[in-house]
């Protein structure tokens, strides 16, 4: 059996490997996704500046408040959606997503799906 550590050997080698293909640019920017057990977060980045343009994650009191559980689908979702209005307000309407490493399934399919209701392309 593998353990934590190794899992994350292999997602760590997996985002580097999709990292060579995926770069973000201030015209169509990059979703990034980390994805831990209690939490999940999102980030808007434009990789030839090296700036995080928008933030976004299960910490913020909009989605933490009245919740038991901050690592479930639901709060994805909501993550999701709270990058996408940001990302609007700052004019960004179209991105490249990056999923971390992470299979899409689960919690990272939810933030995607719930960025994409809320308007953002990918």
């Amino acid at each position: 059996m593998f353990t934590r550590q190794d899992k994350n050997k292999q997602r760590k080698r997996r985002h580097l490997r999709v990292r060579k293909k995926i770069q973000g640019t201030k015209e169509c920017p990059r979703l990034n996704v980390y994805r831990s057990l209690k939490h999940i977060y999102a980030q808007i980045i434009d990789d030839v500046a090296g700036v995080t343009l928008v933030a976004a994650s299960s910490l913020e009191p909009s989605i933490r408040e009245g919740r038991g559980s901050c690592g479930n689908k639901d709060a994805a979702r909501q993550v999701g959606r709270l990058i996408a209005e940001k990302a609007a307000a700052k004019g960004i309407k179209e991105v490249v997503f990056d999923r971390g490493g992470y299979l899409y399934h689960g919690r990272v399919k939810e933030l995607a799906e719930g960025a994409r209701e809320a308007g953002l392309e990918f």
